[in-house]
């Protein structure tokens, strides 16, 4: 009989997605995941299989516990201005935020399995801002990616200043694209 896992799957996952949202895929080691999530390397690789498996539950419970309930209270936002607002602050407090737009930007080109979730993550933010815009109101065509890009670049440019990212300049952005 094996030995019990010693270690709560759920909370290295969570871990995990937050190393990957502050250091993306490629900037995050095995061991820095082994050292943050104080697991030992075969009991990540047995339950994960790899690196990569890993980073795909990550980028899976991140959508499912940050991205879609956020989404669905975008929908249910009164106006575009208050669902935007909405997303901008919970994009800067999220434990994970970004990590849907770093696996857009890192990931999706090379990996099927992260380009899927980053589509269904996308497609979910685009229907969230047709509930907004009300049926006659459809977003145009690629908004969501044009608020994931700037978002991601706000995130970016936060971090090479040394500093936190800014939701003002996406609530400007969108308060832009919304004229």
């Amino acid at each position: 009989m094996g030995r019990p896992r010693a270690f709560d799957e759920d909370e290295a996952v969570r871990a995990a997605a937050r190393l990957f949202a502050a250091h993306g895929y490629e900037g995050t080691s095995v061991d820095d995941l082994v050292g943050a999530l104080g697991v030992h390397r075969g009991s990540l690789y047995k339950v994960f299989g790899s690196k990569r498996g890993l980073y795909l539950a990550a980028l899976r419970r991140h959508l499912d516990e940050e991205v879609l309930p956020l989404t669905a209270a975008i929908a249910a936002a009164d106006g575009l201005s208050a669902a935007l607002a909405q997303a901008a602050a919970a994009y800067d407090s999220g434990p994970a935020a970004g990590l849907l737009l770093f696996a857009a930007a890192e990931r999706a080109a090379a990996d099927p399995d992260a380009a899927a979730l980053v589509d269904e993550g996308l497609t979910a933010l685009e229907a969230a801002l047709a509930a907004v815009l009300g049926a006659g109101g459809a977003p145009p065509p690629g908004l969501a990616e044009a608020l994931a890009a700037a978002v991601l670049g706000v995130r970016l440019r936060g971090r090479a200043a040394g500093g936190p990212p800014r939701a003002e300049a996406v609530l400007a952005l969108a308060a832009h694209l919304s004229h």
